[in-house]
Parts: structure tokens; C-alpha cells; sequence
């Protein structure tokens, strides 16, 4: 499960072996307590659902958990948490879980908050092999605090870290036997990244195909080390509004 190597080095057949039939076979051997995962979704859009739930069924304890969103009490990401198999979120919204506000204010959970944009390129400069860049956002607050302060062109910029985790999980709409991933609309937000910043990645999708146009991949296959084909497609909608009458 090394992501440095080759192209040259890969066989039809080693890409072909990236399909595994369920999620517990995706994640044998891969988690262990203590671990850090990073899980791709924005909200509950383009979450990897299969492979949280495996998760959850595993009972793998004391976890850090890198992403976007906390999920719901019931839902996503919640369901660890509600579990007591998270101890610390590095997130930038967790809004809409009222268990993760319970953890937090009793202590229960560490949290470390990361502006959206700062998390998302966390996420890549991992994934790129970049330990660590400057921005402007979050000085002058709590985001800042301990962290390197340098000026730019009279700009006062932060040091963020790039992050890499032990594990990425990811959600797409199509894969194709090599592991090329595609994502739909808001799926695409956090998904791409997430996948690159794993040491190994694993990737569900809704439909696997036989071919992806190469114009058309937004994840390459060389980022990812397995697949399956999701079991859970709920789309669910955080706050549903509907027009008078409906």
C-alpha cells in the first residue's frame, strides 16, 4: 500500500485487484487504534457512507478524524462520534451535531477548527508533498494561536501544515476499473483533496464503468489503493426549506 511508485510499475491486473466486494474487505488490515483518517464530503453531500459505516462496525477507538463536516447525530460522521470511536475533529463547520457540541463542551472531544479554504489546502499540500504554506487567513484570531507569523508584501501570514493522513476515504459517482474516480456537483468539494492526502486511499463509488475519458478524471487511479461499490446512497438534505404549499 505505498503510493510512491511508478506508473511503469503497475500491471492491468494490480489495477483490476483495487475492486474489493465490501467494505470490511477494503479496510482489512488498514486501521488501528489511534489512527488519523481523512474523509472526504462537504456537509452530508459526497460523504463515503459504505466505508464510514464499516468503520463504525470495526469499533477502531481513539481516532483522529480530518473533515469538512462532523456529520449528524444519526448520520455520517455523527455515527463514530456517537460511538465514542473519535477523540479529536480537525473540521471547519460542526454546526449541525449536537452530540459533537455535547463531547466538546464536557471535554469528551479535542477540536482543532481549520478555515475551509486553510483545511482544503491542508488536504492538498499533503497530498502534494508540501509539509507546510502561509496564508492570511485567521490571523488576528484563535485560528492563529501558536502558529509562525510572518509578513509578506506588508500581508501578516500564518503557517498552516500540510496534513497526511493514515487513511483517506473518499466518495465518488463513477470509478472505472483503474481506479479513475469522478464526483457530481457538491461531491467534488474536499473529495479530490481528501484523496491525495492518505497514505493509503480508499475510494466508494455509485457506479463503476469500464472506461473514464481521460478529459474527465478528477481523481487518477495512482491515488487510490482500493474501491468498492457503495451500499449507501442516502443523499440526505441538512435542512430541508420548501415553498408555502409543498
Amino acid at each position: 500500500m505505498n503510493k510512491a511508485v511508478s506508473l511503469g510499475t503497475f500491471t492491468e491486473t494490480d489495477m483490476v485487484e483495487r475492486l474489493c466486494a465490501s467494505a470490511a474487505d477494503a479496510l482489512y488490515g488498514l486501521l488501528f487504534d489511534g489512527m488519523t483518517i481523512v474523509a472526504g464530503g462537504f456537509g452530508l453531500c459526497g460523504i463515503p457512507e459504505t466505508l464510514i459505516e464499516g468503520i463504525l462496525t470495526a469499533g477502531t477507538r481513539r481516532l483522529t478524524v480530518v473533515s469538512n463536516n462532523a456529520g449528524v447525530g444519526d448520520y455520517g460522521l455523527g455515527l463514530l462520534l456517537r460511538n465514542r470511536q473519535i477523540s479529536k475533529m480537525i473540521a471547519s463547520y460542526v454546526g449541525e451535531n449536537k452530540e459533537f457540541e455535547r463531547q466538546y463542551l464536557s471535554g469528551e472531544l479535542e477540536l482543532e477548527f481549520s478555515p475551509q479554504g486553510t483545511l482544503a489546502e491542508r488536504m492538498r499540500a499533503g497530498g502534494a508533498g508540501i509539509p507546510g504554506f502561509y496564508t492570511r487567513t485567521g490571523v488576528g484570531t484563535m485560528v492563529a494561536e501558536g502558529k509562525e507569523v510572518r509578513d509578506f508584501a506588508g500581508e501578516t501570514c500564518l503557517l498552516e501544515t500540510g496534513i497526511v493522513a493514515d487513511l483517506a476515504i473518499v466518495k465518488a459517482w463513477r470509478g472505472d476499473r483503474f481506479g479513475n474516480l469522478m464526483f457530481r456537483k457538491s461531491a467534488r468539494n474536499f473529495n479530490p483533496m481528501a484523496a491525495t492526502a492518505g497514505r493509503t486511499t480508499l475510494a466508494e463509488v455509485e457506479e463503476v464503468v469500464d472506461h473514464i475519458d481521460p478529459d474527465q478524471v478528477h481523481t487518477p487511479g495512482i491515488f487510490i489503493q482500493r474501491m468498492i461499490v457503495a451500499t449507501r446512497n442516502e443523499k440526505r438534505i441538512e435542512q430541508r426549506t420548501t415553498s408555502a404549499g409543498e
